[in-house]
């Protein structure tokens, strides 16, 4: 969750980390797991639908706090980054089944780190339908990414 834009500079606080607004380059992003599936048009209208960031190690991306609890899509473009979850952490790089993220689809509470120098895509829940709706090929992803977080949080759940 984004707690505090700081306006035309592209930078949010993240519960005191900073991250840097990044511009997201087509050409990148064909050949970013998530997107590899998608034509010329749909990455164009995807980098007119997103915001990607540049995150340092440490940053908190997302936080699943109740209150904080938001239904925007993390796509994790470079780097790494780790879910934290009732005292365990669960890392994912950019081609594994945790390479996307949405605090909605968690239960209780959980933390979205980086756990290096990283580069992400905030989606909107609004505009992941959109893209969902005109045929994007995202489901695989999508589907991949449930069966790890239910996965993740059953086992976090029995106490493993």
């Amino acid at each position: 969750m984004l707690t505090a834009a700081c306006g035309q500079q592209g930078y949010a606080e993240q519960e005191g980390k900073t991250m840097k607004a990044s511009t997201t380059y087509l050409y990148l992003l064909r050949k970013t797991p998530f997107f590899t599936g998608l034509d010329t048009e749909q990455l164009r209208w995807t980098i007119d639908h997103s915001r990607e960031w540049e995150a340092q190690a440490d940053t908190v991306v997302a936080n699943c706090a109740a209150a904080d609890k938001s239904d925007d899509f993390w796509i994790l473009l470079d780097g790494r980054w780790q879910v934290e979850h009732d005292g365990h952490s669960y890392q994912a790089g950019h081609a594994d089944s945790g390479k996307w993220f949405s605090a909605s689809e968690t239960p209780g509470s959980c933390r979205l780190v980086t756990t290096e120098h990283s580069y992400v895509m905030k989606i909107t829940r609004a505009d992941m339908n959109d893209m969902l709706s005109r045929g994007f090929a995202f489901e695989s992803h999508l589907e991949q990414g449930r069966a790890y977080y239910r996965t993740v949080f059953t086992a976090a759940a029995a106490g493993y």
